[in-house]
């Protein structure tokens, strides 16, 4: 996907997609765990690359 159409994720969408809780990102993002997000105003986005890369990168781990 061209990266100047791609849409970024939410907080929630990206909990959503992993199923895990929005506490368990911010933990993850205090951490320096978890995948790349960036600050829009007072909000975070993701994007989708980055959360799927960051996933992937944690099945290698396993």
């Amino acid at each position: 996907m061209n990266p100047t159409t791609e849409r970024t994720w939410t907080t929630e969408e990206v909990a959503a997609f992993l199923g895990v809780p929005k506490a368990t990102l911010y933990q993850w993002r205090y951490l320096g765990t978890g995948p790349k997000a960036a600050r829009v105003g007072r909000h975070l986005r993701y994007l989708q690359a980055d959360v799927l890369d960051w996933f992937r990168q944690q099945q290698d781990v396993s």
